[in-house]
């Protein structure tokens, strides 16, 4: 609504319409997280009654204390750490001087190059064959195996090329003309016009990265130095679901004890693990908002 300008009925009643709407995916959005939270928060006993939404109806901390008095989820949380940003800066690094590669004309393989990439995108090896290449690489029990399987990610590069091949191209061959080298013309012109994708596809790695925890269990269980915050949790989540199903479980149940159970855990654990890669959006938003707006405008 624009002060001082005059709304006719259609106007009126399309803004309502706008607005209703928006609020309601608003809503949407922000209800299951918020009933998360309120789980959370709530007596774990309690929670298993149902009929939680957006408040808890008997407050307690007891389920984040469970979990935070666990000493091996700090360092299994700063190992998480390190590999959301270690394996994003090397994905987003590696994707990019890829992208840039098959992005110039020149380029004679140019066109083999970008079909096998794309030909890796419909075919995997498998669970084994990737397992037992991990093993020959000597990656298993190492911090390692958590960033070298992802540093070149097919879907990333042929994002980042569809950026690139947007660019002026005036920009490279003027920079050519002055004597610039490829690796200049990269990381002085092609890398600060790309920032919006690269930021974009630098929280798709560093949430994969964060929320993985199948590869922890696959290679690296039998190393708890190597724990994730991820796989922690499932240990922690797993624990209380077989904890849940025994006799004492259900006496403590029957007689309104302390017991921690899999509803609130599982509560728990989701505030815990989405709370720090929360705090990464807002320092990339900017970035978004301009990934929108270029190429909106053409003259």
């Amino acid at each position: 609504m624009v002060k001082g300008k005059k709304y006719t009925l259609e106007d009126i009643i399309l803004n309502f319409i706008v607005y209703f709407f928006m609020i309601l995916v608003v809503i949407c959005t922000l209800y299951p997280f918020l009933n998360t939270l309120a789980v959370s928060f709530n007596d774990a006993l309690d929670s298993v009654r149902g009929g939680i939404y957006l408040w808890p109806r008997k407050f307690t901390t007891n389920n984040y204390h469970m979990i935070l008095s666990k000493p091996e989820i700090y360092h299994s949380a700063l190992i998480s750490v390190l590999r959301a940003i270690i394996g994003s800066l090397t994905n987003v690094l590696s994707c990019l001087m890829v992208a840039y590669g098959i992005s110039r004309k020149d380029y004679v393989f140019r066109k083999f190059v970008s079909r096998t990439i794309v030909f890796t995108m419909y075919f995997s090896g498998g669970l084994i064959p990737a397992y037992l290449l991990m093993k020959n690489l000597h990656l298993i029990n190492t911090f390692w195996v958590y960033i070298i399987p992802g540093m070149v990610s097919a879907f990333n590069i042929i994002v980042i090329r569809s950026y690139i091949d947007g660019l002026p191209k005036d920009l490279i061959e003027s920079a050519k003309i002055d004597g610039a080298s490829e690796y200049r013309i990269l990381f002085s012109i092609i890398l600060p016009l790309s920032l919006p994708v690269l930021a974009t596809v630098t929280l798709w790695v560093a949430v994969g990265q964060w929320n993985a925890w199948f590869d922890t269990f696959l290679y690296n269980s039998g190393n708890p130095n190597l724990s994730t915050l991820q796989f922690e949790l499932q240990k922690v989540l797993q624990s209380v679901q077989s904890a849940s199903s025994t006799p004492d479980f259900s006496a403590s149940l029957s007689q309104g004890g302390s017991a921690v159970t899999p509803t609130a855990i599982r509560a728990t654990m989701t505030i815990v693990a989405i709370l720090p890669i929360l705090f990464v959006y807002p320092f990339l938003q900017r970035y978004f908002v301009s990934g929108l707006t270029i190429g909106s405008v053409k003259e």
